[in-house]
């Protein structure tokens, strides 16, 4: 059967525009040659695929069933191909700080045995820019709500407070869970890492100052309009001359997560997973 993509693709346009000419138009062909390929596919195939007449073309019934499984497979062989062009470079989404030293050990152990870059991506969305399709694989702090990425555990790390230097607790060296009811918390409700929910019942915080992303989520605790809950790598990364952190007793941890979509294409990403699984080991150990 000698059917070629140029022929696949030469029908697809066809189909989609019902017009040879708009079609011949869209992928820069000559209307003849265009014609000629879809004969070619025809004959390839031994059955029709369009009724043209001088004014009207339409799809038969092979013609649509063709069209139903060949635009899904010629789809995949595209994200395909684009994935192995761009193979060079592994884009790794993240919203809030990287935790560190894992993230920095995990990128350079990747680079040096793959030669593949990673290219950093700050996204502010609950994927870290997965579910748009921006990134290939992201460093969250909260199980996404949405079902459509793959989500692999990684480590804990510990909860720390943020307050204002004008605020009474600044004065003090560390806070207690419970006590935080008493306080309204900053919650960036896109990215972050720690809402009312993360309380018992009974222990949450009354009031929320509610923001969209990290600098938003600094700045009000700067200006002292509630106390925000952070990972413990924002105490050593933000330096902020309005804001002091406070160590917390008995505050749950926070988890870090993995997450790609189910149907990522980058031909390393295995090789970036394991990676990051390795050095979450040695870290533990």
């Amino acid at each position: 059967m000698d059917v070629e993509l140029r022929h696949l693709r030469g029908f697809l346009a066809v189909a989609r525009n019902l017009s040879f000419t708009q079609a011949a138009r869209e992928l820069s062909v000559s209307q003849p040659c265009l014609t000629r390929s879809i004969q070619r596919l025809e004959s390839s195939l031994g059955s029709r695929l369009l009724d043209r007449t001088s004014r009207i073309v339409s799809l038969t019934p092979t013609g649509q069933y063709l069209l139903d499984h060949t635009q899904r497979l010629l789809a995949m062989l595209d994200s395909t191909l684009n994935a192995v062009r761009n193979s060079g470079t592994l884009r790794l989404g993240f919203s809030w700080l990287l935790p560190d030293p894992w993230a920095q050990q995990a990128i350079a152990d990747f680079e040096s045995s793959t030669s593949c870059q990673v290219e950093l991506l700050r996204r502010d969305t609950p994927t870290a820019g997965i579910e748009l399709g921006e990134v290939d694989v992201a460093v969250v702090r909260r199980i996404p709500m949405t079902k459509d990425v793959v989500v692999i555990p990684l480590f804990e790390e510990p909860r720390v407070a943020a307050v204002s230097i004008t605020s009474p607790l600044a004065r003090r060296r560390s806070l207690n869970w419970r006590e935080f009811k008493d306080w309204p918390l900053v919650v960036n409700t896109v990215s972050g890492s720690t809402r009312p929910d993360d309380w018992e019942e009974g222990g949450a915080p009354e009031q929320v100052v509610t923001c969209g992303n990290y600098d938003e989520w600094l700045e009000l605790v700067a200006a002292n309009r509630g106390v925000g809950v952070a990972p413990s790598s924002t105490s050593r990364r933000s330096h902020h001359s309005g804001v002091r952190f406070l160590s917390i007793k008995s505050a749950p941890p926070i988890c870090v997560y993995l997450v790609h979509s189910p149907n990522a294409q980058h031909p390393l990403l295995g090789a970036f997973l394991e990676s990051a699984m390795v050095n979450t080991r040695q870290g533990m150990e």
